[in-house]
């Protein structure tokens, strides 16, 4: 098992629209693809406020590759999120990690 680490940094005030998108869209996709959340996270205490923080839970590489691509690629979501930013961008800038845990961790 492994998994994947990502953080959204929106721009200013443009996290409650990336939280909506998530709740009534992304989530709806990514069914569909059979991508599996872990959890999701905004700052409470940290260098910023405008981030959101999530975890996705993967077999493999492989499997991400696969799942990911189809999702970024569906017409549907790509439509569904320039609806979404048509007035102004969400996201500015996002960090991505892929980790694997250690042999003590409870998610293994």
């Amino acid at each position: 098992m492994i998994y994947e680490l990502r953080t959204y940094h929106c721009a200013p005030g443009r996290l409650p629209a990336l939280n909506a998108r998530f709740e009534s869209i992304t989530l709806k996709f990514w069914e569909k693809y059979g991508i599996r959340q872990v959890g999701f996270w905004t700052t409470l205490v940290g260098q910023s406020n405008h981030a959101l923080t999530y975890m996705l839970q993967w077999e493999s590489l492989a499997e991400r590759e696969e799942k990911w691509n189809a999702f970024a690629s569906d017409p549907e979501w790509i439509a569904k999120r320039t609806e979404t930013e048509a007035q102004a961008a969400i996201v500015e800038r996002i960090e991505n990690q892929i980790l694997t845990p250690t042999a003590y961790s409870a998610l293994r």
